[in-house]
């Protein structure tokens, strides 16, 4: 299931919880393809950073995230 599938079926889930009420099963559907999609965001925002560097004022540039060894 690609990301845009999966935010689809997240906004489906939430509309059906709010007119109707969901069953059990869709409710842990709902929220492993949340944890899924918190995951995502944290792991895309994760790489993001490793890959940020500033420079500073002497010219130097330094990474934001540095990997621990």
């Amino acid at each position: 299931m690609t990301m845009d599938e999966t935010i689809k079926r997240i906004n489906e889930l939430y509309h059906k919880s709010q007119a109707e009420g969901l069953t059990e099963e869709e409710k842990e559907e709902q929220q492993r393809l949340r944890r899924k999609y918190i995951e995502s965001v944290r792991g895309n925002l994760r790489g993001q950073l490793e890959n940020l560097a500033i420079q500073r004022p002497d010219g130097s540039i330094e990474k934001v995230s540095k990997k621990k060894k």
